[in-house]
């Protein structure tokens, strides 16, 4: 028997030319988004310390519309994403990751850049804390997020992953110029 305070966790994998990865929602949004061909476990261990004692089921076709998103984003048909959101989190972690969806297909921000932003300029490190809780890469996309000096720091996904993303950004800012 389930209980309302313990969703129903629906994922699956999503394969889309060299993307690979497990995404999950609940029947209110998307909860996770997973890295670059990483194994179910990663998954299964946000899903036990999150939701615990949540059931996690496949099905496809429920995802089908994160999954239809999510695949124009990487084919370049998509910039911005306009699927329900499930995730929680802290005040200050949904104000940064507030502040992440703000931030411009193709275009990068420094930690500080959001530190003020969210009027919490002295909080960069907490920032950073923030967006590495983020648990729906992409679709808030912290990815988008570099340190003071342009280089790419951390990144859940991995330091190619975010090159990935970010080098699919750049040419389709540049196609579309």
């Amino acid at each position: 028997m389930r209980s309302e305070n313990k969703p129903t966790l629906y994922c699956s994998l999503l394969n889309y030319k060299d993307w690979n990865f497990y995404i999950a929602s609940t029947s209110k949004g998307l909860v996770f988004v997973g890295s670059q061909n990483k194994p179910f476990e990663e998954l299964s261990e946000w899903a036990m310390k999150r939701f615990p004692g949540s059931p996690l089921v496949e099905d496809g076709e429920m995802l089908k519309p994160y999954v239809d998103e999510l695949t124009q984003y990487l084919g370049g048909k998509r910039q911005t994403f306009t699927i329900p959101f499930d995730y929680n989190g802290t005040v200050f972690q949904l104000a940064v990751w507030n502040a992440l969806r703000e931030i411009p297909y193709g275009e990068k921000k420094t930690y500080s850049d959001i530190a003020n932003y969210i009027n919490k300029p002295t909080a960069v490190r907490a920032v950073g804390a923030a967006i590495g809780a983020n648990p729906v890469l992409i679709t808030v996309p912290c990815h988008r997020v570099v340190g003071k000096n342009g280089a790419l720091t951390g990144y859940r996904g991995g330091l190619e992953m975010k090159t990935k993303l970010l080098d699919l950004e750049r040419q389709e800012s540049s196609s579309n110029k």
